[in-house]
């Protein structure tokens, strides 16, 4: 998931959705439905950005459908299959203490409570019953292992600071 300076994914464009240019949508968002809180998108495809607005959405059984502006038919809708949905930051709304965004997590360096550099966060992964931290080794690391870690604040991860752009686990290097 790749940042374009101040915005983020949240979600990607599946496929068309009728013939009156609505199309599917894969949401990020937790809910599903946050995603129709934002109106003004960035579509990016192929290395393109097209600035889109929001219409209308709403649930469709277990995904969600959009209806862009200006985009009515479904020759033209086909055209954004696969774009991925990017808002800025500044519209994200404040989490509570505690809690973060995925792209704030991205990027962190991590380390065992021991001290020992696991390398850093790659990605997030879903994975139904907890998100999964993807860490790969970087040059302070102690081996060049890729480790999945799930994230679970307080049981699993300790501590997380942005500003140090740092995170501590309790998680035993072997695994």
């Amino acid at each position: 998931m790749t940042q374009h300076s101040q915005e983020t994914v949240i979600g990607q464009v599946t496929s068309v959705f009728g013939v009156k240019g609505w199309l599917k949508v894969y949401s990020y968002t937790d809910p599903v439905e946050g995603i129709l809180n934002y109106r003004n998108w960035t579509l990016v495809q192929d290395g393109k950005r097209i600035a889109a607005e929001l219409e209308d959405g709403r649930r469709q059984g277990q995904g969600i459908v959009v209806k862009l502006r200006n985009v009515d038919d479904r020759d033209l809708a086909r055209t954004y299959g696969g774009a991925e949905i990017r808002v800025p930051l500044a519209e994200l709304p404040e989490l509570p203490e505690g809690e973060y965004y995925w792209y704030q997590l991205e990027g962190l360096d991590v380390f065992t409570v021991e001290g020992e550099c696991l390398g850093y966060v790659h990605h997030l992964m879903e994975t139904g019953a907890n998100d999964v931290l993807v860490v790969r080794a970087n040059e302070a690391s102690i081996d060049q292992r890729e480790r999945l870690i799930p994230y679970l604040p307080d049981q699993v991860v300790r501590t997380v600071e942005i500003p140090t752009r740092r995170m501590v686990v309790d998680w035993d290097p072997e695994f």
